[in-house]
């Protein structure tokens, strides 16, 4: 990147107040009231957020580019989360999408009992952490609709 063409306004730069150029952002970030969360809770829950837009562009191109058939494709997935430690609203947006491709808990436990050496117990351990408190979150989403 050249000096200058920073992306010194961009918050989600990496080097956020600062550009990789060194430039001071002008921008200051957005201030969090106490709705803000909520309302950001319920747009996500509810899909009506352009993060989750990319990202469900981006799944639907990966499962055919991986060569992998459906099944396989979200034990991967499931995988992948466990090992990175990932926060309780990606279970609950892959796992959503893994139960429509007809995963169950069985192979949830499986991916679990097969990744735990590798892994660890304490990160599969969190791992059903994490899937309880997305299931909780998704009970809440689903009382608040009601």
């Amino acid at each position: 990147m050249e000096v200058g063409t920073a992306c010194v306004n961009d918050l989600s730069c990496p080097a956020w107040p600062r550009g990789p150029c060194g430039i001071q952002n002008t921008r200051k970030p957005p201030i969090m009231t106490a709705e803000a969360p909520e309302q950001a809770l319920g747009a996500l829950a509810h899909g009506d957020h352009p993060v989750f837009e990319q990202l469900a562009r981006m799944t639907i191109e990966t499962l055919p580019n991986s060569g992998l058939d459906e099944r396989t494709y979200h034990l991967v997935r499931l995988a992948a989360l466990i090992a990175m430690d990932a926060a309780p609203a990606s279970y609950l947006t892959n796992l959503t999408v893994a139960k429509e491709a007809g995963l169950t808990v069985e192979d949830a436990k499986a991916v679990c009992v097969a990744i735990a050496p590798i892994v660890g117990s304490a990160r599969v351990v969190d791992a059903a952490g994490s899937v309880l408190r997305a299931l909780g979150f998704a009970e809440l989403v689903a009382e608040m609709d009601a």
